[in-house]
Formats: C-alpha cells, sequence, structure tokens
C-alpha cells in the first residue's frame, strides 16, 4: 500500500476517537457523523490547538449541524446536472465531480449532502460524462471536483485526464483538491511526473488560515508548481476561523510564498448543516476593502457570492471606489480615501479641409498613378549632363 494511504486510513472518523483525542462528547454528535461523515488526517489532528480555535472549527462536527434547516443544495447543482455528476451552468465549462470523497470533510462544505456517502459512483456514470463533454463542442474548460479528485489513485486519474484531453475542443482541464493542505503526502513525484503530461492543467487548492502552510505543505505545492501546474487558491470566508482582516492578509501572503496565486475568496454559502459558519456579506467587502492597495495587487482575490439557486459567481467591490460618472469624467476614490478624477475620451471634431478649384485638398497633391521617376538634374540641364573630371 502506498505510504499515503497507510497515512489516511490513519485519521479520526469515529466519534469514540474525537472523545479519546479531543475530548469531544461523542454521544452529541454520533447522529451528525451519521448524517455528515467526519475524518481528520494525523496532519490536521497535530494542527488542533484548543477547542473552537480555527482548525477545530473547520473540522470537528458539532450537534448544531442537524438543527439547520436550509438548503441541500443551494446552488441547484442537481438542477443543472444534465449527467450524473457533471454540473454544466456557465456556457464553456463543466464541472465533474469524479469522486465523493476528501482526505478531511470540511463541516461548511457545499457539497455536505454527498461527500463521504457510499453508493456515489455507478458504472458507467464516468464515461456518461465524458461522452457528454465530447458531444458538446461549446466546453472548453473541465474543472475536476469531488470530493477530491486527487483521492483517486494516480492509474484512474489518468485514465481521466487521458479521455479529457483526447476531446479537441477542450483547451483547460482544472483540479479543486484540498488535497495538499491536508494530505500532503499524496503529492508524489509518480503523481507530479503523470499530471505533467497532461498540460495545460491548473489546479485550485483551499486553504482558509495562514498556519494551515506548514513546512511540509510548502514541499507539496512546491513539487506541484515544479511539475508546470499554476496553482491557484479558493478561501471561504468563515465565521472564527478568517473573518478580519490580519488573519485574511497574512493568509494571502502565505500563499504567495508558497508559489500560490490567490484566486477567490467566497463567501460562506447557504448550505444545510453549515450556516453557523456564515458572516455578513459587509465582512468580506471590509476584508477587501482593508488589503486592496494596503499589500500586492497579486495578493487580492477576488470577493464572489456563489448566488443560491444557481445564480453562479457574482463578483463584489467595496462601495466607494467609483463616487461618480459622467460624460465629462470619472471620480474615483483610492485606498487612502484620497479622491482622484479621470476625464473621459471626447469626441474630436472632424477636422474642415478646404478644397482648391481642381478639386483637390489645399496643400494636397494629386497621386500620380504608375509615376515616372525623374533625374532632377537631368530635368535642369535640358538633357544634358557634364562628364565627371575624374572619368
Amino acid at each position: 500500500m502506498e505510504a499515503w494511504k497507510q497515512v489516511l486510513m490513519q485519521s479520526i472518523v469515529r466519534p469514540a476517537d474525537l472523545e479519546k483525542y479531543l475530548g469531544v462528547d461523542a454521544m452529541s454528535i454520533e447522529d451528525v457523523v451519521k448524517e455528515f461523515p467526519m475524518r481528520i488526517t494525523p496532519m490536521w489532528m497535530k494542527l488542533i490547538k484548543e477547542k473552537g480555535a480555527p482548525f477545530w472549527r473547520q473540522v470537528v462536527p458539532i450537534p448544531e449541524e442537524l438543527t439547520d434547516e436550509a438548503n441541500d443544495d443551494p446552488l441547484h447543482e442537481d438542477v443543472d446536472s444534465p449527467t450524473p455528476h457533471l454540473v454544466h451552468r456557465y456556457p464553456d465549462r463543466v464541472l465533474f465531480m469524479v469522486t465523493n470523497q476528501c482526505p478531511i470533510y470540511c463541516r461548511f462544505c457545499t457539497r455536505k449532502r454527498l461527500v463521504g456517502k457510499s453508493g456515489f459512483l455507478k458504472k458507467g456514470e464516468i464515461d456518461r460524462a465524458i461522452d457528454y463533454i465530447r458531444e458538446h463542442t461549446e466546453i472548453r474548460d473541465v474543472i475536476l471536483s469531488g470530493g477530491d479528485p486527487l483521492l483517486l489513485p494516480d492509474h484512474l486519474l489518468e485514465r481521466i485526464l487521458k479521455l479529457l484531453r483526447e476531446i479537441p475542443h477542450i483547451e483547460l482541464i482544472r483540479i479543486g483538491t484540498r488535497v495538499p493542505g491536508s494530505l500532503p503526502e499524496r503529492i508524489t513525484p509518480e503523481l507530479c511526473e503523470m499530471l505533467r503530461k497532461y498540460h495545460p492543467l491548473f489546479m485550485n487548492l483551499h486553504f482558509n488560515h495562514p498556519d494551515e502552510l506548514i513546512p511540509e505543505v510548502h514541499k507539496a505545492c512546491g513539487m506541484l508548481a515544479d511539475a508546470g501546474v499554476p496553482l491557484g487558491s479558493q478561501t471561504v470566508i468563515l465565521d472564527g476561523v478568517n473573518d478580519d482582516s490580519e488573519t485574511m492578509k497574512r493568509l494571502m501572503h502565505v500563499l504567495l510564498k508558497a508559489r500560490i496565486r490567490p484566486y477567490y475568496l467566497y463567501q460562506a454559502d447557504t448550505t444545510r448543516g453549515a450556516n453557523h459558519f456564515r458572516t455578513p456579506v459587509e465582512c468580506g467587502m471590509n476584508i477587501i476593502q482593508s488589503i486592496q492597495g494596503h499589500t500586492s495587487g497579486m495578493a487580492v482575490p477576488h470577493f464572489v457570492i456563489d448566488a443560491p439557486d444557481g445564480g453562479g459567481k457574482i463578483p463584489l467591490l467595496p462601495d466607494g471606489y467609483l463616487v461618480q460618472i459622467d460624460n465629462q469624467k470619472a471620480t474615483l476614490k483610492n485606498y487612502e480615501d484620497k479622491t482622484f478624477s479621470y476625464p473621459q475620451p471626447q469626441p474630436q471634431a472632424s477636422p474642415v479641409i478646404a478644397h482648391s478649384q481642381n478639386g483637390h485638398a489645399a496643400n494636397e497633391h494629386p497621386i500620380e498613378q504608375n509615376p515616372v521617376m525623374t533625374d532632377p538634374y537631368k530635368e535642369q540641364t535640358n538633357g544634358y549632363r557634364p562628364v565627371s573630371s575624374s572619368t
């Protein structure tokens, strides 16, 4: 058995084990774990320092998850699914859920209705999804998701990548994963060598707190980057985890040091069992405003809400940057609260051209068709050219 699989098998999945190591009342979460499975890798167990801390909140179940009456599928992924495990919401790209297994089960997960449960994949469903992609030539971008695609064995993941790369209209393949930050042992030289064959291939990693990027995680991300895989990060604003400007700015800086480009900053979804993580929308806007201009532009992610009922990602910017706009100028306010004006381009009046009696514009000479090149010296001397004394 591969080393990373052995590490994964050591994860905490039973409430009794959580009680043993963290002192959680096992009986209080038995029903929660039956409904929404739990898995905490050894790495994350070491990172949990105290009850209620950021790492604890992300992975330790609480009874309140069962009292939440929100929607199981707030983004209407099932509605936008033309064939099992495929979501086709945007015109030129699809989300392809190739597994429902994850190294850790995030308590705020949008797909709590699916992850970690048996009976997810049935025979032939992967091939039917690929057939749909093959038949729809408008699709140019495929995002592999789940669950976590990197929990697939190398040969199964490669089979999917190979089939997709054989489709002429597929330009990009992306993989959404939390493996590098929760099971870094999975990032092996063999995996990286295999991924290298299927470029252009991108990865969207998931990090929510700067302390997640320990040396082992840096190493795993470096191996992926060295294999030519561009890395982006997706972060969810979570109450009690990262809902303050300083934590978020520190996270963005640490990501860049690990060769990961901050990509999306998400407002938490209205998912059943996860509403206790949600923060006011203004929190995200304040975070963006506090880091915009105060740090590198590369460290500023796009703040988005994935709109309920399948509305898709909607970007948000803090109020106040654009103070006023008309056909003369745009009045702007920068990160220091200073005001500036940007002039609008104005229509240029057409130049008035005076014409002479011969119909040509003044100071304009008619262009001869096939003009004959003349010798100015010959013209001045009526055809006579003196012989040089040197000849």
